[in-house]
């Protein structure tokens, strides 16, 4: 993970939908993110940089040809997939009092690393 402010260990409600996944799937999560000022090692961001020289001279002047300029850019022998995403994202939604602490409970952090090495298993279900 690039711990980045959306994804960060310390960012509630990502990880409390990351538990859901987990319960949902039966999953074991482990978050390992990069440390701080760390991006060079980030693949992600080497694709970013690749994908922005790519159409580097294009006028992306609609939605529809940056959704199709990416999707014709090929990393490492890859091409990009893309599409779309309309939907509105919720701002400000909180994990507040029992379900911070009830989902505290959930997360298996490191004690060396606390906020950079966290583990979150799936709720076991007794049939």
């Amino acid at each position: 993970m690039d711990n980045g402010p959306e994804c960060s260990g310390r960012r509630t409600q990502f990880l409390f939908r990351l538990t859901e996944f987990a319960d949902m799937t039966g999953l074991c999560i482990r978050l390992i993110y990069y440390p701080p000022y760390h991006s060079k090692y980030n693949s992600i961001e080497r694709y970013w940089a690749g994908l922005e020289k790519s159409w580097n001279g294009y006028l992306l002047d609609t939605v529809d040809t940056v959704v199709k300029r990416a999707g014709n850019f090929f990393w490492k022998g890859l091409r990009t997939v893309t599409h779309l995403l309309d939907a509105t994202y919720q701002k400000g939604v909180k994990v507040c009092g029992n379900e911070k602490s009830e989902l505290e409970q959930r997360l298996q952090r490191s004690p060396i690393l606390h906020w950079w090495d966290i583990t979150i298993y799936p709720k076991e279900v007794n049939l």
